[in-house]
């Protein structure tokens, strides 16, 4: 009997022990809602799947591309759905250099063609879709920066989606 419960003894301790270790050797994988609290991490650091969420089911992506080519051009295509009926919008985007998962820049900025601002025109339908590109050649290749996107109506300003915080690395 006294074996017995020794064995039964020793089968647990080590079953806990195992629990315990896979416990912490398990990644803990960060993931982001439509809040600015955690960034979420790209499988592919260089381009990005950007989901812009808004009220009832208005809603957007970006595709945020960067090609591995010397001139640093980031293309940004860029679809709205379920927006007002054709009505012009523009992209914008607020980075942080504290890379802290916590996208809380204000400076906004409207992109486009290169430096060129450009609005997005939805159809009768409130859907949109336009091939925007920014050229980074000023960034250092390596740099780190948190990034947030919204989509705003180009008369009254209004914020009409937004994204959460994402991370990007410049190639």
């Amino acid at each position: 009997m006294i074996m017995t419960v020794a064995a039964l003894v020793f089968t647990i301790s080590c079953q806990k022990e195992t629990a315990e270790k896979q416990t912490q050797t398990e990644p803990v994988a960060s993931v982001k809602n439509n809040t600015n609290e955690t960034a979420r991490q790209a499988p592919d650091p260089y381009n990005l799947d950007v989901d812009l969420v808004g009220s009832a089911n208005s809603k957007g992506d970006i595709k945020f591309r960067q090609d591995p080519d010397p001139e640093k051009i980031i293309t940004l295509d860029t679809k709205i759905q379920h927006l007002q009926g054709n009505h012009d919008y523009v992209l914008q985007r607020a980075v942080d250099q504290t890379i802290d998962g916590n996208c809380t820049s204000t400076a906004w900025l409207t992109l486009g063609l290169g430096l060129t601002p450009q609005s997005i025109f939805t159809n009768g339908g409130g859907n949109g879709h336009e091939e925007l590109w920014r050229d980074i050649s000023v960034a250092p290749t390596g740099a780190v920066f948190d990034i947030h996107f919204r989509i705003v109506d180009a008369v009254d300003n209004a914020v009409v989606l937004t994204s959460g915080c994402y991370q990007y690395t410049v190639r």
